[in-house]
């Protein structure tokens, strides 16, 4: 899990910003959006893998990251997620179900959970929303935003004539 508590400022109200994430042997800029409900923070960075992808099939592939942090004072339980994606011509797909990548996880005050998962399009760009159904140790359940963000394709080279 990576922690990113200090990258950016507390009661900044902008919805994204830059992070840089070590990876093993270099380091990365990527673009993450935010959301808070009820001290629960939820990021996601996403990113468009052309090695995945076939554009002349009209099939474009992303892994997205989401990193849940409880900021609060109780223990919450993710239960449930409800996702809505929206590809380039407005078409939307709905995904509902349990927990997320098989797990429900648990996030005591302070603690974090990040998963990364993947999802394709017909078209070369969208954009994804959403809720996490959670759940208080003491049984009270609530929705909490997933902050929407962006899948593009990266800007191709324009040629012109």
């Amino acid at each position: 899990m990576i922690s990113n508590a200090n990258a950016f400022t507390q009661g900044s109200t902008y919805t994204t910003w830059e992070i840089a994430v070590r990876h093993s042997r270099m380091e990365a800029t990527k673009t993450a959006y935010r959301a808070v409900t009820r001290e629960i923070e939820v990021t996601a960075s996403p990113k468009f893998l052309p090695d995945r992808s076939s554009p002349e099939n009209g099939y474009f592939f992303w892994a997205y990251t989401i990193t849940l942090t409880n900021r609060g004072g109780e223990t919450v339980q993710l239960k449930t997620r409800h996702w809505r994606i929206t590809d380039a011509q407005g078409r939307l797909q709905e995904v509902r179900g349990a927990g997320v990548v098989g797990e429900e996880p648990v996030l005591k005050p302070g603690e974090n959970f990040e998963y990364t998962s993947g999802v394709p399009l017909p078209t070369p760009s969208g954009f994804m929303t959403g809720t996490y159904g959670m759940v208080t140790a003491a049984g009270e359940e609530f929705d909490i935003d997933i902050p929407a963000f962006s899948l593009d394709t990266p800007q191709r080279e324009r040629t012109i004539n």
